[in-house]
């Protein structure tokens, strides 16, 4: 089956509309600790964190690492930054969303995150005219585990040959191409429109051969 005229185009969160740039400077200024550290006590139990584990549970383990207490505020002010920080766009994601929205495309986002993110991007005024949000905190399901991108067809409506899909990490990639999705690792907001450019006139030429 060739491309679909009007595809839903799917974007990842972290590391493609949101870099990690703006996320792990302000969470190891809030700590007081040096960003190398920080890294390596913030990815380890993320997974869980992801797939809906606890927020309490996820942060102890954090803090525990740095040789922190785990206090309750201290958690509840980690989680907050953290799911704020990773829900704001900067401005070259923001214009890329607004200009495929004015121009009619419809939006969907995939990612791997916590319930507390999902609740963020969900308030953001960003997500707004996003028409499905799927979360693997939602799902119990992460990416690359096939499944999780056939419950995000069901969530959309779609079949595989009407996604195209954005992500950074190459097996989430590889995922979503044996899935049947049009899946592409970011290479950044202008590379995202070549390829939608180039989808709409296979599209095109499809349909005038016909």
């Amino acid at each position: 089956m060739g491309p679909t005229a009007r595809p839903t185009v799917v974007f990842d969160l972290g590391e493609v509309l949101v870099p990690s740039t703006g996320v792990l400077p302000a969470l190891a200024g809030e700590l007081g600790v040096d960003l190398g550290p920080l890294r390596a006590a913030y990815w380890p139990g993320r997974l869980a964190y992801d797939l809906g584990g606890s927020d309490t549970t996820y942060w102890a383990d954090v803090l525990g690492a740095l040789d922190q207490e785990p206090a309750p505020e201290l958690i509840a002010r980690l989680r907050d930054r953290d799911a704020t920080k990773w829900s704001t766009l900067p401005p070259e994601s923001a214009e890329l969303l607004t200009g495929l929205v004015d121009a009619g495309v419809r939006l969907g986002v995939l990612s791997n995150a916590p319930a507390a993110l999902a609740a963020a991007v969900r308030a953001a005024a960003w997500s707004a005219p996003i028409d499905v949000l799927v979360f693997s905190a939602d799902l119990g399901l992460i990416k690359p585990d096939p499944a999780i991108y056939a419950a995000a067809d069901e969530a959309y409506g779609t079949v595989p040959a009407d996604v195209v899909f954005f992500d950074d990490k190459p097996d989430n990639v590889a995922a979503a191409r044996a899935h049947g999705w049009d899946a592409h690792v970011w290479a950044g907001p202008e590379a995202a429109l070549e390829v939608l450019a180039q989808r709409n006139a296979s599209a095109a030429a499809a349909t005038s051969a016909t």
